[in-house]
């Protein structure tokens, strides 16, 4: 139940700092902005310390810690796969326009409206 409470504490701060940009309407933009950054601080410091929130955190930093593991590709491959499929990709378009000019000269042909 501390947890719950917590969590609504969390949420109302998140919305009290995006409701004082909106109060501090006639003040310089880097206060407002302030204002909104602070709620979502104080709001991820409140929400840290529930139950789900240290889950939420744990499950947060084992993700960064499992994309150092991957095996990113290298300029050379990342150019390589692009052309790769940039080079499908007009084939397609070429093979697509040739099945469609064909089509479209097949119902031409069969309703009658042929050239000539």
């Amino acid at each position: 139940m501390a947890d719950k409470i917590k969590l609504v504490i969390a949420a109302l701060l998140v919305i009290a700092g995006i409701a004082g940009y909106y109060y501090l309407d006639g003040s310089p933009t880097i206060i407002r902005v302030l204002s909104v950054l602070g709620g979502l601080v104080l709001g991820a410091a409140v929400g840290w310390t529930t139950a789900p929130g240290k889950q939420f955190f744990a499950f947060a930093r084992d993700s960064v810690e499992e994309t150092k593991k991957v095996v990113w590709p290298t300029r050379k491959e990342t150019i390589q796969t692009t052309g790769i499929v940039f080079l499908f990709v007009l084939v397609m378009a070429i093979f697509l326009w040739i099945v469609d000019a064909s089509l479209l000269w097949a119902v031409e042909m069969l309703m009658g409206r042929g050239g000539a």
